[in-house]
């Protein structure tokens, strides 16, 4: 792979590979000329396919089981109350601005999660991602250099780490919110590329992610919430189109010539057909118990159960993280150590063969952590489970008759997470090879270093693309 100046990143969370090179590929003519110019196809994205941690896993090039994080909320300890979100202190592993920092390159890196908060100043320039809990407090540091939020203010008002809330009702305000946040980072990311020293540029955007969250419905008539002639059926192809528009924008201020560029998601988008009530499903099945009766849509908390009754729990989220309550190892625990993996099976197995509403295969899938990843770090879940091909969510209510359910209980939620994201890679000096799937997340780290001149660090799981 040859050598260039420069490697800038784009990154668009959960923007899905169908609606940009099958769809909608027309009408975005500056994603286009880069596909045209180059090498574009999915991208497999980490187990679980998530926003946190799968741009970690990306800039790594580690999986989740290395970087000791399997979700947005992880366990702390073996006790049943203590879950952490996954902030960056939880990311032990050098990513890619401290390899070439460490190599005397500057990084210019804005809004890539799991880069709050600040734990150690970078070589170029920094701002934090969706987790920051808000840029106005002056308390909170969300750029290195710190005096770099001054400049950034002046330029756009208030930066916008994300949109308020996008699981919302009120469509109309969301929207306005998720174009407002897009404007206000690329005109940031125009000014850093125009007036800060950087070898390597990665950015990514958070409007796509919430965009299919809170308008899949409206644009899928299949969508079991669609509503025919809706006023947003065209969002979400109206804002790539937008997307598309910021992005030849920003591409005007590199020499392309001596830069290779990158268009990258960390996992697709699909339909949601609804949620699953994960640990209802436990309790029908007889692993979990509560000390006194659940009520109707009930919160799950752990304090509510009886851990001398129960064998395993579950969390909700895109998908099921299932614990075993193990003797010796939690605090109550009930199943015994020379039991574990015969147990386990025979979960995964019952968990595999749950129907849908209809009565038919949902199509679950269990994953043993140590059969997926190099290595398990911190506290893993005994179990990852994806929902009918991520077509459905885990969620963590208790207390209906039916173990699914199709409003989801933290606020409106359109699209789940695919498994295949994608990518585009625009080098200067390389052939245009079209369309090639098959290459994972993992690799987009040893690439970049490698059209960096830089040597792959041997422990990276991804490998440099041809």
């Amino acid at each position: 792979m040859s050598v260039i100046e420069k490697v800038a990143v784009i990154g668009l969370d959960c923007a899905e590979p169908a609606l940009v090179f099958d769809q909608w590929v027309d009408h975005l003519p500056n994603i286009k000329r880069l596909m045209e110019r180059g090498t574009y196809g999915e991208l497999t994205s980490s187990m679980p396919p998530i926003t946190v941690p799968a741009w970690s896993c990306m800039t790594a090039s580690k999986d989740p089981g290395t970087l000791g994080i399997y979700g947005f909320r992880n366990r702390g300890d073996r006790s049943y109350d203590k879950l952490m979100i996954a902030t960056s202190l939880a990311v032990k592993e050098p990513r890619l601005w401290d390899i070439l920092g460490a190599a005397g390159k500057d990084s210019i890196v804005v809004g890539v999660p799991g880069t709050f908060p600040i734990t150690k100043q970078v070589k170029g320039c920094l701002i934090t991602s969706f987790l920051t809990p808000n840029t106005r407090d002056p308390k909170i540091t969300w750029t290195s250099p710190p005096g770099l939020h001054v400049e950034i203010n002046k330029l756009v008002g208030e930066y916008m780490v994300d949109t308020p809330g996008f699981r919302t009702d009120k469509k109309a305000e969301l929207l306005g919110q998720i174009y407002e946040m897009t404007k206000r980072r690329f005109k940031t990311v125009r000014y850093l590329i125009n007036q800060k020293p950087w070898d390597m540029f990665f950015m990514v955007e958070m409007g796509t992610d919430r965009i299919h969250h809170g308008f899949w419905s409206c644009m899928d008539e299949t969508h079991h919430a669609h509503v025919p002639g809706n006023e947003f059926k065209d969002s979400i192809f109206e804002y790539y189109k937008y997307i598309d528009d910021e992005i030849g924008q920003t591409l005007e201020c590199m020499d392309l010539d001596k830069t290779a560029v990158w268009i990258v998601s960390d996992h697709g988008a699909k339909s949601m057909v609804g949620g699953f009530l994960f640990n209802q499903w436990l309790i029908n099945e007889g692993f979990l118990s509560f000390k006194e009766p659940v009520q109707p849509k009930q919160k799950f908390n752990v304090k509510d159960v009886d851990w001398s009754k129960t064998t395993a729990w579950g969390e909700g989220g895109y998908y099921g993280r299932l614990f075993i309550n193990v003797e010796g190892r939690e605090p109550n625990g009930q199943v015994s150590q020379s039991e574990y993996e015969s147990f386990r099976d025979a979960l995964a197995a019952k968990i595999e063969a749950a129907v849908d509403h209809n009565g038919v295969l949902m199509g679950n899938k269990c994953y043993k952590p140590e059969e997926i990843y190099k290595t398990v770090n911190r506290i893993a879940p005994d179990l990852v489970v994806i929902f009918g091909e991520l077509r459905w969510r885990s969620v963590g209510v208790v207390g209906a008759d039916s173990v699914y359910t199709f409003e989801n209980d933290t606020g409106p939620d359109d699209a789940n997470h695919a498994q295949q994201g994608m990518y585009i890679c625009s080098h200067p000096s390389l052939p245009a090879r079209g369309r090639v799937d098959g290459p994972t997340l993992y690799d987009v780290a040893p690439s970049i270093l490698t059209q960096l001149g830089m040597p792959v660090p041997s422990d990276m799981r991804g490998v440099p693309l041809g």
